[in-house]
């Protein structure tokens, strides 16, 4: 990634680093050094603004989370689990300039036909759009439930 992009979330305390000219951001979750590409400096921003604004712990997250579907292994960005271990909320990241649109949320419904969990978010960094999970019926909400 070029320059960090400029997203539609509160900036992020982000350690970046240069190593033959690829810039490396240490991830928040899993403490180690990362490639740092559009979708992962959303990815980045998330995490601090889940953990920050709404009290979603780092320590009940966890980052490309791997789930098997139709013997295929996926990978959810974020899950984020609840008191007794399980998926709270199920987060799909973008690049700023990929569309969110029904192809991304078939995606993140297709990932939490595995894990169950009751709300569901989509973000390319300028978009954000939540959704909750109930009796089958996906709904758009406003915000999260603060933890």
């Amino acid at each position: 990634m070029d320059k960090p992009i400029k997203l539609n979330l509160p900036i992020a305390k982000l350690k970046l680093y240069e190593k033959n000219n690829i810039t490396y951001v240490k991830c928040l979750i899993r403490n180690k050094k990362i490639i740092l590409t559009p979708e992962e400096w959303v990815r980045q921003h998330l995490i601090s603004y889940l953990d920050s604004n709404f009290n979603y712990s780092k320590s009940r997250m966890a980052v490309e989370y791997e789930l098997k579907y139709n013997k295929l292994s996926k990978r959810a960005d974020i899950v984020f689990f609840d008191k007794k271990l399980m998926p709270y909320l199920l987060v799909e990241c973008k690049a700023p300039e990929v569309k969110l649109d029904k192809n991304v949320l078939h995606q993140i419904v297709t990932y939490n036909a595995k894990l169950n969990a009751p709300f569901l978010l989509i973000s390319n960094g300028i978009e954000h759009y939540i959704f909750e999970v109930s009796n089958g019926e996906i709904k758009p909400i406003n915000t999260l439930i603060k933890q």
